[in-house]
């Protein structure tokens, strides 16, 4: 991403950001990278991914999409059912 959860340096890093929270992502399973401060990493997960944008989600190495699949899957209830699949979110009792 761009900046770091807590300052997201774009807008798209901010509503990826966002989605996630509103997803209930445990914040204890989640790692985000500033590529603001490595170009090398910024130009290399763009080429690993053959996707050009950043930010760009990542779960159990596997390419998820940028900020729009995020937002696409989150409105038709994809990324819900993925993350929960996927075991990342805060559980329901806590």
């Amino acid at each position: 991403m761009k900046g770091t959860p807590e300052t997201p340096q774009c807008g798209f890093s901010r509503a990826s950001i966002q989605i996630l929270g509103l997803q209930g992502v445990d914040p204890k399973k989640f790692v985000a990278f500033n590529v603001l401060e490595d170009a090398e990493l910024r130009s290399g997960v763009k080429e690993y991914s053959e996707w050009p944008t950043i930010p760009q989600l990542y779960l159990e190495k596997e390419f998820i999409g940028g900020c729009d699949i995020l937002m696409s899957m989150h409105q038709n209830g994809e990324l819900a059912k993925l993350l929960e699949t996927k075991g990342v979110l805060v559980a329901a009792d806590e």
